[in-house]
């Protein structure tokens, strides 16, 4: 057994396959809410990178994966605190470059003999730095005497800096805002670069990976998808493959690139459960069995899928008998292709990391992910998930790359439960049906006034509320509709969209003329955090 398989079996960050093709960056993730991001940001200027909790990066692992830069991430937790997360001190024998970010940069104080303290001073929310020191983290960026924008999230602050470490940026709640060992490559900021409030963070990113760390940025779509082509390959042999598809973007760009790799080893089966949006049942089958000639099975579900969930109002019992019901008829199917041996699924990165705890013990479940949680033990198909290292947008490069059409891959991404997780409450046909002539009215609305492509994700939610109206002299008594649009770069954080009080007017005038059953329409202006984009 390697170091990074018993790694995985003591309950680290699931395997991953490019990292013995790819130039590597690793990031050691101590608990923070924007991990990901740093991720994304690494992604998108051609740096491969894993995420792995930090209690399971050790000696042997940093020997198999070697990796050609570190990244230590925030944390919410206090770097003075005994009991605080702490990075191996085989990282810094690496003697590989090192970032730490926010807490990253606090535990580097606090392991190389600086100290943390608790400041009366927090910061959250946007500040300003002073560039004190001219360094490669900021070469090309930032110049001495500057002030920039960045994001602060930290209650904790350095208080004195170990041996051979300087200042190279300030601020005013954290003296130590920026620090660097330029001998060792070591560097630590108090801010967070990778979020979009840092308008400058990609390109430090960058100077840190690119010109410090001499990453070249060989990461492309082009070259994932012929190392994802043999990959399959390989695992699948002479076998053949079931794959569910959802309708949305996600399986379908797993499906497509499977087929490339195995042709007609690949059976599709898509499974309508009836609480998909309007057409895009006909979109799928018209796409797989016209455009690809995919072979494609089309089980109509709505009625099992109904029926299954009658009843049933609580929203993680809705997810998990959804993605159990999938299973079944997954089961059912593959049973009648003779050689079927493996389930194919549209599983991404972000369902992998947040279905692992990053301090190895019981996480808190925001939401199940039904292509990663609850797998039955019964099952007797093995899994291909060739996307699991990619991220939401890297999909939709990918689904370009593969041919797929524009109106299918640059649709608002959409949830594998469906409506049924935008009826809170129980779930019927009579809602769904009209969840579903709302949600056409509002996105047609948005196409009307030139405003899909700039929103990330827009839809509507029939609430478990009634209220009062008077439409014709009538009284009514119906539905109230609750509409969503939010702007996002990857789902992890998002604010909504500031539609104008105009075209929300007309708006709810239209769904309220033309959907029978809804008599009032509200607008969602929350954004994430604190809430969630879906309701459920």
């Amino acid at each position: 057994m390697t170091a990074r398989q018993d790694s995985a079996k003591r309950g680290a960050m699931p395997q991953l396959t490019h990292a013995a093709i790819h130039e590597r960056a690793l990031i050691v993730d101590f608990g923070s809410q924007v991990t990901q991001l740093i991720a994304r940001r690494l992604r998108e200027i051609g740096v491969y990178c894993e995420i792995h909790p930090y209690n399971r990066v050790d000696a042997a692992f940093l020997a198999e994966y070697a990796p050609k830069a570190v990244i230590l991430s925030g944390s919410p937790a206090s770097a003075n605190t005994e009991t605080s997360p702490r990075a191996a001190n085989e990282i810094f024998e690496l003697g590989v470059p090192i970032l730490g970010i926010c807490y990253g940069e606090q535990t580097i104080c606090a392991q190389l003999g600086g100290d943390v303290e608790q400041s009366d001073h927090k910061e959250f929310g946007r500040a300003h730095v002073e560039v004190v020191k001219q360094s490669p983290l900021f070469d090309g960026v930032w110049e001495v005497g500057e002030t920039r924008q960045v994001w602060m999230s930290h209650g904790d602050r350095v208080n004195a800096i170990p041996e051979g470490f300087e200042i190279i940026a300030k601020s005013d709640g954290a003296p130590f805002a920026a620090i660097a060992d330029e001998e060792r490559k070591i560097y630590g900021v108090q801010f967070h670069p990778e979020v979009v409030h840092t308008p400058d963070g990609a390109n430090l990113l960058k100077c840190f990976t690119w010109n410090i760390a001499g990453l070249t940025g060989d990461w492309t779509m082009a070259a994932f998808r012929e190392e994802a082509i043999e990959s399959i390959r390989a695992q699948v042999g002479d076998a053949k493959v079931i794959c569910g598809l959802s309708g949305g973007v996600d399986s379908s760009v797993a499906a497509v690139l499977i087929h490339e790799a195995i042709g007609e080893q690949l059976t599709c089966v898509f499974v309508d459960t009836g609480l998909m949006r309007a057409g895009e049942g006909e979109d799928v089958v018209r796409l797989f069995r016209d455009s690809y000639n995919i072979p494609l099975i089309h089980v109509e579900a709505e009625d099992l899928f109904l029926d299954k969930l009658a009843g049933v109002d609580d929203p993680e019992k809705k997810r998990k008998i959804i993605g159990a019901t999938f299973i079944d008829i997954f089961e059912e199917e593959a049973n009648k292709i003779e050689g079927a041996a493996f389930l194919a699924q549209g599983t991404l990165y972000p369902d992998v990391i947040e279905s692992v705890s990053f301090d190895g013990g019981p996480s808190v479940t925001i939401k199940s992910h039904h292509n990663v949680g609850g797998l039955p033990e019964r099952m007797n198909l093995k899994l291909v998930e060739p996307l699991r290292e990619l991220f939401k947008d890297e999909v939709r490069v990918l689904g370009r790359e593969l041919g797929l059409p524009e109106h299918f891959v640059g649709r608002h991404p959409f949830p594998g439960p469906g409506l049924a997780i935008r009826i809170p409450g129980e779930v019927t046909k009579e809602k769904a049906d009209i969840l579903r002539k709302a949600d056409t009215v509002y996105l047609d609305e948005i196409r009307k006034a030139g405003l899909y492509d700039d929103i990330w994700q827009a839809f509507a939610v029939l609430l478990p509320v009634r209220t009062v109206g008077v439409m014709g002299d009538e009284r009514t008594y119906d539905h109230v509709l609750a509409l969503r649009a939010v702007n996002s770069t990857d789902g992890m954080t998002a604010d909504y969209y500031p539609f104008s009080h105009d075209f929300l007017g007309a708006c709810a005038t239209r769904i309220i003329n033309e959907v029978r059953g809804v008599n009032r329409v509200v607008y969602d202006v929350t954004s994430k955090p604190p809430g969630t984009i879906e309701w459920e």
